[in-house]
């Protein structure tokens, strides 16, 4: 008796995982949209994510042009907010290429550019900054070298 109860729960347990997975497999369109920085300034750049688009997909807003969302389960997209976009509440709309369910996500646009602050050092010298740099230290080397020859052929000729 017992080992017909595990049987039947056990065979209840994998139908209910074979009904299931088609399911999880089925993308119902997107989902949990998030945008990073949600007050974003004109002319700078701001990232989509959206789930549920295992293709892809598209992001457009008035504030921005159409840009393409990545495939996978988690899709991003960098939209860069017009220049002459007028600053206030705007929503953007997400569509799956799989899908034609669009779903939509508020954002604000700011007036002004952002700061530029840069990467603040947190990145190191290019490849024209090394042999600039490799060069004036050449450039020092030879005319400390000159300039000790010259020096040592005058302290010479004094003796």
């Amino acid at each position: 008796m017992r080992a017909s109860r595990a049987l039947a729960v056990t065979a209840t347990a994998f139908a209910a995982v074979g009904l299931a997975a088609p399911m999880a497999a089925a993308t119902n369109g997107p989902s949990n949209i998030t945008v990073n920085p949600y007050s974003v300034h004109q002319g700078a750049t701001m990232k989509v994510t959206a789930q549920g688009c295992g293709h892809g997909g598209k992001v457009w807003s008035n504030a921005f042009p159409t840009t393409e969302l990545s495939a996978g389960g988690t899709g991003h997209a960098k939209a860069h907010i017009r220049h002459n976009a007028t600053p206030g509440h705007y929503n953007l709309s997400v569509k799956c290429s799989d899908n034609n369910r669009i779903e939509t996500h508020k954002f604000t646009v700011l007036a002004g550019n952002g700061a530029q602050g840069g990467l603040g050092g947190s990145m190191g010298p290019s490849s024209v900054e090394m042999q600039v740099g490799g060069g004036l230290v050449a450039a020092a080397a030879v005319g400390g070298a000159v300039f000790l020859v010259r020096r040592r052929r005058t302290s010479h000729a004094a003796f």
